[in-house]
């Protein structure tokens, strides 16, 4: 039986050590995860506001497999010395600092830098990569080539009226950052109740905004999510209730994939 010492706890993510995704070249990871029982490889597909990085740090405490975001790629890079910046994050970069959509060839080239992440024997879980159906051919060749195969693709869905309710009640602290929602319990809603600083809405926040960006979203990624269900590789989960909840959906779409038993849940689905 499982004692709840074992049980991820969605506050105290595992430690993750992804020294070779963030900096690419021959940036060594201390520590090297073990070879799980059963290897996942996956892709997290969902919009924003769904959830899916919070799903990661708890696929991750699963499975042990690293979190790969090329959104943090991007973030990192911009606090890179220019000495130990690879072409392809000058590259990158070079388009961020226009204001302008990183090309696929760009990304493909930054995840090709990182072909040891794609190789680790803890497997992996890719965010935000591939957006594109270019980008997910590129991947199935990258992946044949190193005869690393795909374990699912799994895809986080929530209703339009629940992303821009959750986007648009986001509030972030103009002096330390912090983010809150207003379903939060706050004493006042224009207060951040950290450091007393003004709270704020950001202007993709806004209701009308976040419709547009979903839209953009859909028309770009329908094609991709078509992509992976014609091989077979699709798990459209459901990102409503609370994360333990979407937690565990998605353990019982892998396990009922992989035709193995059923993962004992690793803990109330209830929510308390």
């Amino acid at each position: 039986m499982e004692t709840r010492s074992n049980r991820p706890d969605i506050t105290t993510p595992m430690s993750s050590d992804r020294a070779v995704w963030l900096n690419g070249g021959q940036a060594p990871c201390e520590t090297l995860p073990g070879t799980p029982k059963e290897v996942q490889r996956l892709v997290l597909l969902g919009a924003p506001g769904v959830g899916k990085g919070t799903q990661a740090d708890l696929l991750h405490q699963w499975c042990g497999a690293c979190h790969l975001s090329t959104g943090d790629i991007f973030r990192a890079a911009k606090g890179l010395p220019p000495g130990e910046r690879t072409p392809a994050i000058e590259r990158a970069l070079s388009f961020m600092t226009r204001g302008e959509l990183v090309p696929d060839e760009t990304v493909l080239a930054l995840v090709r830098e990182r072909i040891r992440c794609l190789r680790c024997t803890g497997g992996f879980l890719l965010d935000g990569f591939p957006r594109t159906v270019a980008q997910a051919e590129h991947l199935d060749r990258l992946l044949k080539a190193e005869d690393l195969p795909l374990s699912a693709v799994i895809d986080y869905e929530l209703p339009m009226d629940k992303i821009v309710e959750r986007l648009a009640g986001r509030r972030v602290c103009a002096s330390c950052k912090s983010v809150f929602h207003v379903t939060e319990e706050l004493s006042s809603p224009e207060t951040c109740p950290q450091c007393g600083g003004k709270l704020y809405q950001r202007e993709d926040d806004r209701p009308e905004a976040v419709r547009v960006r979903m839209k953009a979203y859909h028309l770009s990624t329908e094609p991709l999510i078509e992509f992976y269900r014609r091989r077979g590789l699709l798990l459209a989960i459901s990102a409503e209730g609370t994360p333990h909840e979407i937690f565990q959906r998605t353990l019982d779409a892998l396990a009922l994939r992989h035709a193995l038993p059923n993962p004992a849940p690793p803990f109330s689905t209830s929510g308390h």
